[in-house]
């Protein structure tokens, strides 16, 4: 749609030209329930803007997606909405000094969890709604100045259908006309303002320090109820607190905090002041390990930082998006380790969220942390590894660098510089140089203004009596950083590899000397970024890569060990160890991982090796191998424990013989039995996905299963399986719900696409290659910008993974040179996913030979 995507240079120009005073929007969302004869249900939007004029100009333009509009009026002229607004913007011209606008409008409720997402319970009817807007999706809810560095305070009146109960930003209250009239909140930019509707489950409680008192909440669907743990919930949350006004120094701001955990959300969450969002999925319907509650502990904390980093400061325009996303990534895992019981956090960072800033890093599309954002297309495709993963491994470096004191100082004095205002990368630079006293324009410079990742590998020479004479580190890249990195020596005793010396060092250019090491007797193993200080993909000595190779499990330390981890699953990307050999490694040493999230890495890695990296012939043997070495370990493992579901899992996951299918078929019907394994029904259904993939359970037996579990997530859980199962017409159906219609959720397309996509049946999805080049541009022109991305990404035919594939992408890219720059990344990112696969599989190829 024309004036959608709004550009950076005209977000500059209007915010040279406006200021903001304040809105009033007034939404009325009694339409949300009973029957609806309109093509697109909708509900009326009433916003008034106060503004003014600050520069030079008399015309702008205010931001507006809706079926339509009902009225529109400039202080107190009537303007004619069929001549103002084109669908996307409303043209303002003849502006005053002192402006109000009014805009009544009739928008839309989504389906996208974009703007007003509008959900049904399939399981008691009842319907809920919240906002959900990053980065521009206000806009689809109320008129506004839709860009970040327009702050204002807010004042949301909502009327609602009976019963129900609303909140906002601020806090609310319901006067005697059932209207809900909430506070009016600090200024704030468009994308963090929310509303969240309906009869949620809702608990309270309250977090005290000294006179400040902060009102807590938590909700989640009635339905969920039975399920929620909102006092865990709660006491993350108080832990949260305690850390940041410790270490802060800058009182909560906004009131009240509550935190919704809604359906159908695209995101993890989202940093809404006084009103944070969540993926309901969090909250837990079965048995789930420490990972799972670790994770959610993670987005809690990261989401809570927020409150200080993105929405007291926030960034001017998207090309600073790491100014918040970066700090929260490395504040969810900072606080995590400090302040819960989640003390091991470091291990999951370094196992978890790094690998996906490698990947992100060694893309085509990667950039500096510090990004050029032309538009707000490139805004919502850099929501991606690099701003969050990779920007918190630097941040980290950072604390190295400079120091913890000086980074917390930095912080300190930042919000109280620029509370409530916007900044830029420079803003930041300057106040930590004050508190650290080091350079960091040129730290600034290496570490976020330049794009890639370096590999550190060690150097190491011996004497006579096999003494180390010279360790080097060998940094190798596009762009050569200063890292402070440790490095550790570890050898083998008593059955245990243990490290017995450890030295930090500034690495900087191709070669760098370690000192402090000479002298010292000839290690097992040599690793560098001991204690993961530093961003890099760690590479080994061919001594240490075979000590690995025996010896990974005998590693005492669980960072240390999640490292090595890592850098062999990197190696394997990158088509320097052959698949088979990482997937030896992990059958030889998975099952004596003893973390939790490390051994689910793990898993992840395996099955990937196996489906993308392992050479063709050599697939169905391995994966044999990987069904074979999960059960052994799934009855190995202690009864009850979460290593034994996790295992349960993974043998469900790579389940493919007949004795397997018949293992999976009793522990459904409970013919047969593991000691101490709890059949949830969360695992029921990872239990029966194999066997509708493999053509062992039909629609009808699906069907029963929704019967015993009929809940949303229950459906989500029918949908994918129903578009897993081993047929022509199955794959038909699938694709035409997805490509060919928009009657989809949000959920359900992603549950189809997942059901599509299987890696036993590449030959059943070979014949949509072609017709997923011939419809991706016309579903990104047709679809919201997040079902294009979920299409693009999802249904791209990876898995037809040989040379014609890669043509056709190729050719695509050469026909196609004026298609949407986000667009063209997505497919750019998927090439080059397929041709690093391709890579792999020859290098596990030659390991054949």
């Amino acid at each position: 749609m024309p004036g959608e995507n709004l550009s950076r240079d005209e977000a500059h120009e209007r915010a040279s030209l406006l200021s903001v005073d304040g809105y009033e929007v007034d939404l009325d969302l009694r339409s949300a329930v009973g029957e609806s004869d309109e093509p697109v249900r909708t509900f009326r939007s009433r916003t008034t803007i106060r503004f003014r004029r600050t520069g030079e100009g008399t015309s702008t333009f205010v931001d507006l997606i809706a079926p339509s509009v009902n009225a529109v009026t400039l202080n107190g002229r009537s303007l004619d909405p069929a001549v103002v607004f084109d669908g996307a913007r409303i043209a303002l011209d003849g502006l005053a000094d002192e402006n109000v606008l009014v805009v009544d409008a009739q928008c839309a409720y989504s389906r996208t969890g974009e703007g007003m997402h509008r959900f049904v319970d399939p399981e008691d009817g009842e319907v809920y709604l919240y906002t959900q807007y990053e980065p521009a999706d206000a806009r689809r809810v109320y008129a506004n100045f839709e860009q970040p560095d327009l702050k204002a305070p807010y004042r949301f009146t909502v009327t609602a259908p009976e019963g129900w109960t609303v909140w906002s930003n601020g806090a609310g209250e319901q006067d005697a006309e059932g209207v809900w009239r909430f506070a009016e909140t600090a200024p704030i930019s468009t994308y963090i303002t929310c509303v969240v509707a309906g009869p949620y489950h809702y608990v309270t409680d309250s977090y005290t320090r000294g006179e400040l008192e902060i009102p807590l909440g938590a909700m989640c669907r009635k339905s969920l109820a039975k399920h929620f743990d909102a006092d865990d919930v709660f006491l993350i949350t108080k832990q949260g607190f305690d850390f940041f006004h410790d270490n802060f120094d800058y009182p909560y701001p906004f009131g009240k905090y509550d935190q919704a955990f809604v359906p159908e959300y695209n995101l993890g969450a989202m940093e809404n002041p006084g009103l944070v969002t969540f993926r309901e999925e969090y909250v837990y319907r079965g048995k789930v390990t420490q990972a799972a509650y670790e994770s959610r502990a993670n987005v809690i904390l990261h989401e809570m930082a927020h409150m200080w980093f993105g929405d007291l400061v926030t960034m001017v325009w998207w090309d600073d998006l790491w100014l918040k996303e970066s700090f929260a990534d490395f504040m969810g895992s900072f606080v995590n380790a400090e302040a819960t019981r989640f003390t091991n956090s470091w291990v999951t960072f370094a196992n978890n969220r790094k690998s996906w800033a490698y990947r992100a890093d060694q893309l085509p599309s990667t950039h500096p942390i510090t990004a050029d954002i032309r538009d707000l297309e490139d805004a919502k495709l850099n929501f991606d590894g690099i701003t969050y993963a990779k920007g918190a491994s630097v941040l980290k470096q950072l604390v190295a660098y400079a120091g913890r004191d000086a980074f917390l100082e930095g912080a300190r004095r930042y919000f109280k510089r620029h509370a409530y205002g916007n900044t830029r990368l420079a803003d930041l630079l300057s106040i930590l140089e004050e508190t650290s006293g080091r350079d960091m324009r040129t730290w600034a410079k290496s570490w976020l203004q330049t794009s890639g990742v370096n590999s550190l590998t060690p150097a190491v020479t011996y004497d006579a009596e096999g003494r180390i004479t010279e360790l080097a580190v060998v940094q190798e890249g596009d762009e050569l950083r200063p890292h402070r990195a440790a490095v550790g020596l570890y050898r083998l005793s008593g059955g245990e590899l243990v490290r017995y010396a450890r030295v930090e060092a500034d690495i900087a250019g191709a070669r760098t000397v370690v000192d402090g090491l000479a002298g010292r007797e000839k290690p097992d193993l040599v690793l560098v970024n001991d204690d993961d200080l530093t961003y890099c993909k760690i590479r080994f000595d061919e001594g240490s890569l075979a000590t690995l190779r025996a010896h990974l499990g005998d590693i005492t330390d669980p960072l240390a060990r999640a490292l090595c981890w890592s850098a062999l699953w990197n190696l394997t990307r990158d088509g320097l160890m052959p698949a088979r050999d990482f997937v030896s490694v992990a059958l030889a040493f998975a099952g004596r991982e003893t973390d939790i999230g490390v051994l689910q890495m793990v898993h992840a890695w395996t099955k990937s090796a196996v489906t993308l990296y392992a050479a063709p012939a050599w697939r169905e043997e391995g994966g044999r191998l990987l069904a074979e070495g999960g059960l052994r370990e799934l009855r190995l493992a202690e009864p009850g424990s979460e290593h034994q579901l996790t295992w349960a899992r993974f043998f469900a996951a790579t389940a493919s013989a007949e004795a397997d299918f018949q293992l999976l078929e009793g522990l459904l019907d409970g013919t047969a039995k593991i000691d101490g394994l709890d059949v949830d029904q969360e695992l029921r259904w990872a239990l029966l996905s194999p066997l509708a993939v493999h053509g062992r359970a039909d629609e009808a037996r699906i069907g029963e299963e929704l019967a015993r579990d009929d809940t949303a997530t229950g459906k989500r859980h029918q949908t994918r399986l129903l578009a897993s199962r081993p047929s022509a017409a199955v794959k038909a159906q699938a694709w035409a719900q997805v490509v060919e219609s928009d009657t989809l959720s949000n959920a359900l397309v992603e549950a189809t696409i997942a059901g599509f996509v299987q890696p036993s049946q590449r030959e059943l999805i070979a014949p949509y290659a072609e017709k997923y080049f011939a419809a991706i541009e016309r579903l990104w022109e047709e679809r919201s910008i997040q079902i294009g991305i979920d299409v693009v990404r999802g249904l791209f035919p990876g898995l037809q993974d040989d040379g014609a594939t890669l043509a056709a992408t190729d050719a695509w890219l050469s026909e196609h040179e004026s298609a949407p720059p986000a667009l063209r990344r997505l497919v750019l990112e998927a090439r080059d996913d397929l041709a690093r696969a391709l890579r792999a599989q020859a290098c596990d190829g030659r390991a054949a030979v």
